[in-house]
């Protein structure tokens, strides 16, 4: 993989906020897979590359699906924050020519989450919760949450997206709830 590449693309891509998320995500990955048992290479791609369509137009991530046969559901289809990573995992494949199964799904679910992730999709996700920039209440639970376990800090995670979720008044992707159910389900 050429991840001086990737750097480079999310540089001239993305508005220098975005980027230095994706920057402080691309550590945080690399960190976690390193603790974790995963390859820090491909949990560095993913870091970089999660956001890579998110400030795209719409109109243009709605095209890009379009014209590689990606249909969404009512929930994705309604929801800029969803479907950034449904057009970054389509961009990855389509655009850059990503082959490898588990960096596209990784940052297709980098929102959402889904049951039966896999190591590096947990660590993607949970990189973008716990990254250095980030500053949410709770953060300093999200990130020991994390540090015992990818799990236990899925299920912060999780809670605590399904909570503001909910007290919006927004949707909640069927495949959070999966997430948040099979964590529940394993007594974690």
């Amino acid at each position: 993989m050429e991840i001086e590449s990737y750097y480079l693309l999310a540089e001239n891509t993305l508005s220098q906020y975005r980027l230095h998320h994706s920057k402080m995500v691309a550590k945080a990955a690399r960190e976690l897979a390193l603790k974790f048992g995963e390859d820090p290479l491909k949990a560095e791609v993913c870091g970089i590359l999660h956001d890579i369509t998110k400030e795209m137009p719409i109109n243009n991530q709605l095209q890009l699906l379009k014209d590689n046969g990606i249909m969404l559901d009512d929930v994705t289809s309604n929801n800029e924050q969803i479907l950034h990573a449904v057009s970054g995992a389509a961009y990855v494949r389509f655009v850059l020519g990503i082959t490898d199964e588990d960096i596209i799904s990784a940052i297709r679910f980098h929102t959402t989450a889904k049951a039966n992730m896999s190591l590096l999709q947990k660590i993607v996700f949970i990189a973008d919760f716990i990254s250095e920039d980030r500053t949410y209440p709770d953060i300093d639970v999200m990130r020991q949450e994390a540090e015992k376990s990818l799990e236990a800090g899925m299920k912060y995670a999780l809670s605590y997206v399904i909570k503001s979720l909910v007290e919006r008044g927004r949707c909640v992707h069927p495949d959070a709830i999966d997430a948040y159910n099979e964590i529940i389900m394993k007594g974690i």
